[in-house]
């Protein structure tokens, strides 16, 4: 009896589902308001979704109307999309009426290629060699119906769209929340942006789960355990690999949190995107519906992943993320080094791009500080704008030596030498003396005189009837450094018995 009340409930709950879950999608499909439309000034356009996480458990039937809803949103875009990723948690339970649910979903969307990632709910609970086939099946089938040449035998993967990179992570083994990712798989990862990244591109690295302590973690994963929700052990080593690089937009899922303040997080130099469910339901945003992503449009300067409601068909711009790139490869002053001449000094600045081009001065703004007449350390700011907007701004410094000064008699004495100098007190601290028995001053010795004023020096306690060589410099002291001018011309003594 109690079986028999159990499978009444599930009947009943189940048409509950059908009922206010299959009806419902189609409303919000056709009553689309913002239809998808490619910005046609954009080099490279995607859908980027997270978990669908469709089942084949009637009990969780719910979620299906909103992957179902989302999908109708793509079907019914007004241009062809360059790929849709899948930042991992495709199916509930890796079961093959799950990936053939998605296959009808997404092959019909007019979209050229389609990047998967695995996510846990996509490998647990079955074999990996299991799991890693449906998968990997999955993937290539989705790609050859939208014409891709993109076909894999992993769950990493790399491929080029457009020109640029997508780098793909997954588990190198069973696991039931975070993922494992292998030695091997680590050093790929670091070779395939070492062959792509900073060249002022993006490069797109695409994960389930997100780094630890990133996002609200653990907050937003509910647990008071520091590295849950986060891919696991080899975070740290994954963060240091992607922070070796610029441009590095890394996006995943997992979450299950909406559009707000844990969508978007600069991590070092990594842009890192936590995508919101499509099908489970959203927290911990300041928007929270089911069915969300974005649609990403790549310029030649930024990055905009633009927010959407892919069930209502309506963009959510309030919460869209735009990431500017950094496209300077390098930057340089005519003048680093200039000796005080009671002149203000002001050096021409020169700034390149990764594809080694001088960039136009109207691109940016360069501040020079104040005076820049007197010994001393100047820092140049350069700003940027126009088609180099967002770049981090970069400062180069040049310096003011103190005039030098030059020798005038060396005195030879007994196991000493007096040494004579033109007074150089403008600007100027002291001096310096630098004496060594090698003409070319190995191993030397200094002696410091720390009056401007002072202009002569004996040295003693030297060897007799040694040969010695002795140059000056003066220096001036700021702000508790000194700034030492060029040395000058040197000259020999042979010191007496």
């Amino acid at each position: 009896m109690k079986n028999f009340c159990k499978k009444i409930i599930a009947v009943f709950i189940t048409v509950v589902m059908l009922i206010t879950g299959l009806v419902i999608p189609s409303i919000s499909a056709f009553a689309e308001s913002t239809p998808i439309t490619k910005d046609s000034n954009s080099k490279l356009s995607f859908v980027a979704w997270g978990d669908t996480q469709v089942s084949k458990d009637l009990l969780l039937s719910s979620r299906e109307k909103y992957v179902s809803a989302a999908s109708k949103d793509l079907q019914n875009s007004h241009s062809t999309l360059d790929a849709l990723v899948l930042a991992g948690d495709i199916t509930e339970d890796n079961e093959a009426e799950e990936y053939e649910k998605m296959y009808g979903y997404l092959s019909p969307a007019p979209i050229n290629n389609f990047i998967t990632a695995a996510g846990n709910h996509d490998i647990r609970n079955k074999s990996y060699s299991k799991t890693k086939k449906s998968f990997v099946d999955f993937t290539n089938r989705l790609n050859a119906s939208a014409g891709s040449s993109l076909k894999i035998d992993s769950m990493h993967y790399s491929y080029t769209i457009n020109g640029y990179k997508f780098i793909v992570l997954g588990s190198d083994e069973t696991e039931f929340e975070e993922a494992s990712i292998s030695t091997t798989q680590l050093n790929w990862l670091d070779s395939q942006l070492k062959s792509s990244a900073n060249k002022g591109k993006p490069v797109f690295v695409v994960m389930h789960q997100v780094l630890k302590n990133t996002h609200g973690l653990p907050d937003t994963w509910g647990s008071p355990i520091k590295t849950a929700g986060s891919v696991g052990a080899q975070s740290d080593k994954i963060k240091t690999i992607l922070n070796k690089y610029k441009n590095v937009v890394l996006i995943t899922g997992h979450l299950h949190t909406g559009f707000g303040k844990y969508s978007y997080e600069k991590i070092g130099n990594i842009h890192s995107v936590n995508l919101p469910s499509v099908g489970v339901n959203n927290n911990d945003g300041y928007y929270n519906e089911n069915g969300l992503g974005y649609i990403a449009e790549v310029y030649d300067n930024k990055v905009v992943f633009k927010a959407r409601d892919f069930n209502k068909g309506e963009f959510q711009s309030k919460y869209n993320i735009t990431i500017y790139l950094d496209r300077v490869k390098s930057a340089s002053l005519s003048t680093t080094t200039y000796t005080y001449n009671g002149k203000a000094k002001k050096p021409t600045v020169a700034v390149y791009n990764y594809s080694g081009a001088k960039i136009s001065s109207s691109n940016y703004n360069v501040a020079y500080p104040s005076g820049r007449i007197n010994p001393g350390e100047y820092k140049v700011k350069i700003t940027f704008k126009n088609a180099y907007q967002g770049n981090p701004s970069v400062s180069k410094t040049f310096k003011i030596l103190p005039k030098g000064t030059s020798l005038s008699t060396l005195t030879a004495g007994s196991k000493k030498f007096t040494v004579k100098w033109k007074k150089q007190s403008s600007q100027t601290t002291g001096y310096q003396i630098q004496y060594s028995t090698s003409s070319k001053f190995t191993s030397p010795k200094y002696v410091t005189v720390s009056s401007n004023k002072t202009t002569s020096k004996t040295i003693s306690k030297l060897k007799g009837k040694k040969k010695y060589y002795v140059r000056i410099r003066t220096y001036k002291t700021v702000n508790g450094k000194k700034y030492y001018s060029t040395w000058s011309k040197s000259k020999s003594i042979t010191t007496k018995k």
